[in-house]
């Protein structure tokens, strides 16, 4: 698509972890398996300072949860909002100074928390503290600079565990521990500079070697409009790899909703004051299991006529969704798993002759459409008139709003865009006066900038510029470099970060739970002759696997040394065996002999000294 045409506005927030500590105690940030004891809560939305209450917390209210949280042998009474909240954490806010100043940001004379009201169960007291740092700066990504608007301090939320029917759990564990959050301004026009603007952030952020790592501590917010759309944010996108992608569908669906809304205006469509109706004898023969699992449970089906709404419901000609998952969204906050609507019916079991009841019992005309809700009545008609509220949105355009990013790169529809109403001041928490000589200090003493470490990486290492971009983009140079020095194995080394641990996420396990005293074990292991280097991912993935040390993967995965003469012998049999091959092919052999030799002793011998000995027999033998 044409991007700038279109007029596509993104804008990003960075929410990066810091490995300070907690932001107001002081509890540790290890995340545990085991929960200690537990505590029920009930959250409701509040006024703002100015007697308004937040769209995006009233409407986080109706869904009537309440939240079950499970504690950890080192939580304390602060996490539990029974304790006011200890002063803020040093050393976070002169991490958060930091990163300021590597972005030319303005930073503030004092810094005040305020309270950001969030009733989703993701912080035990209904609001997050949150503060400005710094603001005005910029970052250089994608061939040009790109503004940064603000940088901020703020608490992470509780670790949600389950949700069954109206209760969720959360954890304690990864409550309160510090998070940057720098927004840039809406200006990225396109879904690869989003890409290249994020990368370049996430390295600067590492590059201070005071954030966290690992999968979930950091995560993107995406700020995406087009000409005629709206703002909408996907909230907590943590795969960076899927970033463009949930812009160019987010694209995608706002076209499609402003597509709907030319229809709908052609059609004259104004908003609809919903009819609801009772459906349910029209089924009590019905083959559908969803709707025949409802009545037997003495449900009711309901529905709703949407009049000049035909074909609007239901995905586009190349697939794009339409209003049905919209309205099914709005829909489940009133505690029902979904509707049907009449774009896609008959199907689901549902007949054409019921089909054709609904439409005569609800009056549907040619240009109308219709939706069914089956419920207990009074979560049936409450999900009708969310389901009809955002079918009346539709004859305005694309609504402002959060969405949920899913991990297909699509999105779903999470609650209204927060304004400015869910902002209090935080009376519990001191104000912080900026020290103009911690500032100096900082200033002249920022970290080796990206740039420069990889140039450094091509020199001191021998990398290639491509091997030393991919390290530094991949999160793992101080490793590496660290390593690297100590083993002087730096291609063995690189090739870990570079080829086997993205080998071993598409294996399903997680690397960034190897800890540098693990690698340096099996680099100790293959310097002292133990193994071969293309042992190596089979014996992290034991490793992850099993949970086992090294010397027990090792032994786990078989890789003993073999001895030169045992090579030789083998290598004899193999030319022996193949020998008509051979001279066929003459040197050419070598590659397909190689993987013969290989399956029998790889991760026992080095591929070189494999090559080496075939290759000699290969000669004696075409002499």
């Amino acid at each position: 698509m044409d991007y700038r045409n279109l007029g596509l506005k993104v804008g990003i927030e960075i929410h990066q972890q810091l490995n300070t500590g907690k932001l107001f105690c002081e509890c540790e940030t290890e995340f545990s398996e085991e929960h200690h004891k537990e505590f029920i809560r009930r959250l409701r939305p509040t006024q703002s300072e100015m007697g308004e209450i937040d769209r995006a917390a009233l409407e986080e209210s109706e869904r009537k949860l309440h939240f079950r949280y499970q504690t950890v042998p080192y939580s304390c009474l602060v996490e539990a909002d029974e304790e006011p909240p200890h002063d803020a954490n040093k050393r976070a806010i002169e991490a958060s100074l930091e990163m300021g100043a590597m972005l030319n940001m303005s930073v503030v004379d004092e810094i005040h928390f305020m309270r950001k009201i969030v009733i989703d169960g993701s912080n035990t007291g209904g609001f997050q503290r949150t503060a400005l740092i710094a603001m005005n700066g910029n970052v250089r990504a994608a061939g040009r600079d790109i503004g940064i608007s603000t940088l901020c301090l703020e608490e992470d939320a509780a670790r949600r565990m389950a949700e069954h029917g109206s209760e969720v759990t959360f954890r304690l564990d990864r409550l309160g521990i510090p998070l940057v959050e720098i927004a840039t301004e809406p200006v990225i026009g396109t879904p690869d500079e989003a890409r290249l603007v994020a990368e370049r952030l996430g390295m600067l952020l590492r590059s201070t070697r005071m954030v966290r790592r690992g999968i979930g501590t950091i995560r993107e917010d995406i700020n995406i409009s087009v000409s005629g759309g709206a703002r909408v944010e996907i909230k907590g996108a943590q795969d960076l790899r899927l970033l463009h992608i949930y812009i160019e569908e987010e694209v995608k669906r706002q076209l499609a909703l402003l597509e709907v809304k030319k229809v709908l205006r052609e059609r004259g469509a104004t908003a609809v004051q919903p009819v609801v109706k009772d459906l349910t004898g029209l089924f009590r023969e019905t083959k559908c299991k969803v709707l025949k699992a409802i009545i037997e449970d003495h449900g009711r089906i309901l529905g709703a006529n949407l009049p000049k709404f035909a074909h609007t419901l239901g995905p586009t000609e190349d697939g794009v969704m339409r209003l049905g998952p919209e309205m099914a969204a709005h829909a489940r906050v009133a505690g029902v798993k979904g509707l049907f609507h009449s774009d896609e019916l008959p199907g689901y079991g549902v007949a054409v002759a019921e089909v054709e009841d609904v439409r005569s019992a609800l009056g549907v005309e040619a240009e109308d459409a219709f939706v069914i809700v089956a419920e207990e009545e009074d979560k049936a008609r409450a999900a009708i008139a969310k389901a009809v509220e955002r079918a009346n949105v539709a004859v305005e355009g694309v609504p402002e709003e959060t969405r949920d990013p899913l991990p297909d790169g699509q999105t779903v529809y999470s609650r209204p865009l927060p304004g400015k109403e869910r902002m209090y001041p935080e009376t519990d928490v001191r104000p912080i006066l900026i020290d103009e000589k911690l500032l100096e200090s900082i200033r002249l003493n920022l970290p080796e900038l990206p740039e420069n470490k990889i140039a450094r990486f091509v020199k001191d290492f021998s990398l290639s510029k491509e091997q030393a971009e991919a390290m530094v983009k991949s999160g793992y140079e101080d490793e590496f470099e660290l390593l690297a020095a100590q083993f002087g194995s730096s291609q063995v080394v690189a090739r870990i970060y570079l080829n086997t641990y993205p080998e071993l996420e598409k294996a399903g396990l997680d690397p960034a739970k190897l800890k540098v005293d693990v690698i340096k074990d099996v680099l100790g292991g293959l310097k002292g002759g133990s193994f071969a280097k293309e042992a190596i991912p089979k014996i992290l993935a034991s490793i992850l696997e099993n949970g086992v040390e090294v010397k027990r993967a090792i032994e786990a995965v078989g890789v003993e040394k073999v001895d030169l003469e045992a090579v030789r012998e083998l290598c004899d049999r193999v030319v022996k065996e193949r020998e008509s091959f051979i001279r066929e092919r003459g040197e050419n052999s070598l590659g397909p002999l190689m993987g013969i030799v290989m399956k029998e002793l790889r991760g026992r011998v080095d591929g070189q000294v494999i090559s080496e000995v075939l290759r000699e027999r290969i000669r004696l033998l075409l002499k």
